[in-house]
């Protein structure tokens, strides 16, 4: 199903000069959660909005992750490398008018940002084994640097539900205070992470962790933070509310959520979000990782969600997040 490598560098070319159009024409969106790159070798297509959250038997080969991979009409397609998984990206941000916040490595990120300078904003965060020591001390300065020297302006994705950790743990305090410092967002990872996450790819993962009332203690001692819930905290959405309603400069985002949940599923959460009062706080994103045609769909999402106003969507897909990235709110 994949299409050669020629072939989609074309396509890719195609869609840049196409997109001179579109882009004078689509109103602006903003991206705040996208992967500068991934596990891409041996990536599958996945079918969006279809979950196979199935039980499975631990004597047998269970699936990584619980998205389905076939049996659907439009399937995300993997890029066959990172390098053009980047340019296929670029090519779509350029046609759909997408700034993105990308994030990952600083190499990494640095080749996007020179790739497209006006498309990405940079994102890095710190390594899950600098928590202490020697090790604490370096990321600590590499980090200062990034944000202070090197053009880095968020700092994310930070993932302690992965080690079983609450975001209020000491261990990351001075992260945070560095981020508060210097004014800079941060995302932090809570909720979705996939089918049998705990039990078959990352053993210290907790879902008590995902909890967003775990943010508490850390907003108390950071109260000038920057801070958003990515996945938007998913499925916990009574404890998301309270502690929305408690803290009123949090954000959070719709990433992940989006596309790997069934699509009843996924607008039943933004809608009661919406409903309860915190239209101005969500956030677009895909948590782009490896498929391409995932930001065309998931955007889709928002466009046609019909218990959406325009200026909701238009809130959703770009003014809330500028606002909270403090960019250009008049678009």
């Amino acid at each position: 199903m994949r299409i050669p490598l020629l072939c989609a560098a074309l396509a890719a070319a195609a869609g840049v000069v196409s997109a001179q159009n579109a882009t004078s024409t689509r109103p602006p969106i903003i991206d705040i959660h996208v992967h500068a790159m991934m596990g891409i070798p041996g990536a599958q297509p996945a079918c969006a909005n279809a979950p196979a959250f199935l039980a499975s038997d631990p004597a047998k080969k269970e699936d990584r992750f619980g998205w389905r991979t076939v049996g659907c009409a439009n399937p995300l397609l993997p890029a066959r490398t990172p390098a053009s998984y980047e340019n296929e990206v670029l090519a779509e941000m350029e046609r759909l008018n997408v700034t993105a916040v990308v994030m990952g490595d600083e190499k990494t990120v640095n080749r996007w940002k020179t790739d497209a300078p006006e498309r990405v904003i940079r994102g890095t965060s710190f390594r899950a084994d600098a928590l202490s020591g020697d090790n604490k001390v370096a990321e600590l300065k590499r980090l200062r640097e990034a944000f202070t020297k090197g053009g880095f302006a968020v700092m994310g994705e930070v993932g302690p539900q992965y080690a079983g950790m609450s975001p209020s743990d000491p261990a990351l305090d001075e992260y945070f205070a560095l981020a508060e410092e210097l004014d800079i967002p941060v995302g932090i990872h809570m909720g979705t992470g996939g089918s049998g996450r705990a039990n078959i790819t990352t053993p210290k993962f907790r879902g008590s962790m995902g909890n967003p009332l775990l943010l508490e203690d850390l907003l108390a001692k950071h109260p000038k933070l920057r801070l958003w819930i990515m996945h938007a905290g998913y499925p916990m959405m009574d404890n998301l509310l309270t502690l929305l309603q408690a803290n009123s400069h949090v954000y959070v985002d719709v990433a992940g959520l989006i596309w790997s949940y069934p699509i009843k599923e996924v607008n039943r959460y933004i809608q009661r979000m919406v409903e309860a009062g915190f239209e101005d706080r969500v956030m677009f994103g895909t948590d782009q990782m490896m498929w391409p045609n995932l930001m065309a769909q998931s955007i889709n999402i928002i466009e046609t969600a019909d218990y959406l106003t325009p200026e909701q969507k238009r809130d959703i897909l770009y003014n809330n997040a500028a606002r909270f990235l403090r960019l250009d709110p008049k678009k």
